[in-house]
């Protein structure tokens, strides 16, 4: 009569290593923001050169006092502008052309007798009174010399839609500049005490028999 014995109980077959995506992604992440954070850096260079001296000039005004200059002109325009409807466009152009008149129209005002219109820019002014009867006028332009308009360009005052666009896109650099830096932060390795530090911390070690036990590794 024979025997058999009993089989041994099946065993599981070991389950599939997952792979590490945790790692992976974080690999990722780190190389992304160095990307950034160097080639942005590079850029955002000379946007953050640019509003830290403009700032300090800002903060200083009194320094530039005596680069204003203003002059005066004066004119005539034709009268056939100057009736009921008045032909506002012409006016300006005159302006521009006559007197080189530069900065964005910001106001051009009609009154009964006279026509008060007003150009302005980054440090940079101009106001024009027209008598209505006779089509003279009288334009007083004033410059307030290259720090105002570099200060100006710094506040975005009389600066245009275009410029008000670069500096947000400078806003959009610069916070992805920050957030990639802080990013990487935390993929830096740490990094030891220095040398001096740990010997003296060593000593520490040893002449206190409860921290005995850290002194090899201050030593390393």
């Amino acid at each position: 009569m024979t025997t058999t014995k009993p089989l041994p109980p099946p065993i599981d077959a070991p389950a599939p290593a997952r792979p590490a995506t945790n790692g992976v992604w974080k690999r990722t992440l780190a190389s992304w923001s160095r990307w950034l954070h160097v080639y942005l850096s590079m850029a955002s260079f000379a946007i953050l050169f640019f509003f830290a001296v403009t700032g300090l000039t800002l903060n200083h005004t009194e320094w530039f006092a005596g680069a204003q200059r203003t002059t005066q002109s004066q004119g005539a325009v034709d009268k056939s502008w100057l009736g009921p409807q008045v032909a506002k466009l012409e006016i300006v152009e005159h302006l521009r052309r006559v007197h080189s008149v530069r900065g964005a129209l910001s106001d051009f005002r009609v009154d009964d007798t006279q026509l008060a219109v007003s150009f302005k820019g980054p440090g940079y002014t101009a106001d024009t009174f027209v008598d209505r009867a006779t089509g003279r006028y009288e334009l007083n332009e004033t410059r307030l010399g290259f720090a105002a308009v570099m200060n100006d360009l710094h506040k975005g005052r009389d600066t245009g839609r275009a410029w008000s666009w670069l500096i947000d896109a400078s806003a959009v650099l610069m916070t992805l500049v920050s957030v990639s830096g802080t990013i990487l932060i935390f993929f830096l390795p740490s990094a030891a005490p220095p040398a001096w530090l740990r010997r003296r911390l060593a000593g520490r070690c040893a002449s206190r028999p409860i921290w005995r036990g850290c002194r090899n590794d201050l030593l390393r």
